[in-house]
C-alpha cells in the first residue's frame, strides 16, 4: 500500500441522532471539531474503506453529532454503530520540523539513554497531564509518559527511534 493510502483513524460512529440519520460520533481528533472539516472521510465497513460525505454536524453536549450524505432514517445508522472513521495520511496539514503526528510515531523502537530497547510504541494514551506512550515488547508492556525534553529526549522519525530518559526496570 502507497503511503497516501495509509488511513489515520479520527473518530468512531458512537450510536444514532434523531430520526434522519444523523449518527453520534466519538472524536480523536483535537478539538473534537476538526472531524467536521475532512472530506473525503472514509468509514470502515467489513474492513473495507468507503468514502463518505459529511452533510452536516455540530457539538452536542459533551460529544458530536454529524449527518452522512445518503443516511437518511434511523434504521440505516444502526450497523454503521461502532465503525471507525479515517483519513487518508496525505490529508493531514503537514508538520513543522519538530512536529508530529501520534499516528507517526506507532511502531518505532523506543530505547533509553543507554541504548537499551525498550520496545515499540503500541498505542498512546490521553490522561489529562500528560499523553502516555504504551510501549510493548515481548509480552511486557511500559507506560512511559510522553513529556518533550524531561523523559522524551530524542523523536527520530527518520530512524523509527524515540529515546527517552527511562531506566529498563521501571
Amino acid at each position: 500500500m502507497a503511503a497516501s493510502e495509509e488511513f489515520i483513524p479520527v473518530g468512531k460512529i458512537s450510536g444514532a441522532f434523531g430520526v434522519k440519520g444523523w449518527v453520534k460520533v466519538y472524536s480523536f481528533t483535537e478539538p473534537r471539531t476538526n472531524i467536521l472539516e475532512y472530506s473525503p472521510l472514509f468509514l470502515s465497513r467489513q474492513g473495507e474503506w468507503v468514502e463518505i460525505k459529511v452533510s452536516g454536524g455540530h457539538s452536542q453536549g459533551k460529544g458530536l453529532v454529524m449527518g452522512i450524505t445518503n443516511v437518511t432514517d434511523r434504521d440505516q445508522v444502526q450497523p454503521l454503530i461502532g465503525a471507525e472513521l479515517a483519513i487518508k495520511k496525505d490529508q493531514l496539514e503537514p508538520t513543522s520540523e519538530d512536529e508530529f503526528y501520534w499516528a507517526d510515531l506507532f511502531g518505532l523502537n523506543v530505547e533509553n539513554l543507554d541504548g537499551e530497547l525498550l520496545g515499540q510504541v503500541d498505542h498512546l494514551l490521553e490522561t489529562g497531564a500528560n499523553d502516555v506512550l504504551v510501549v510493548k515488547a515481548k509480552g511486557k508492556e511500559r507506560l512511559i509518559p510522553f513529556v518533550m525534553d524531561e523523559i522524551v529526549k530524542l523523536v527520530d522519525l527518520d530512524n523509527k527511534l524515540i529515546r527517552v530518559d527511562w531506566d529498563k526496570d521501571y
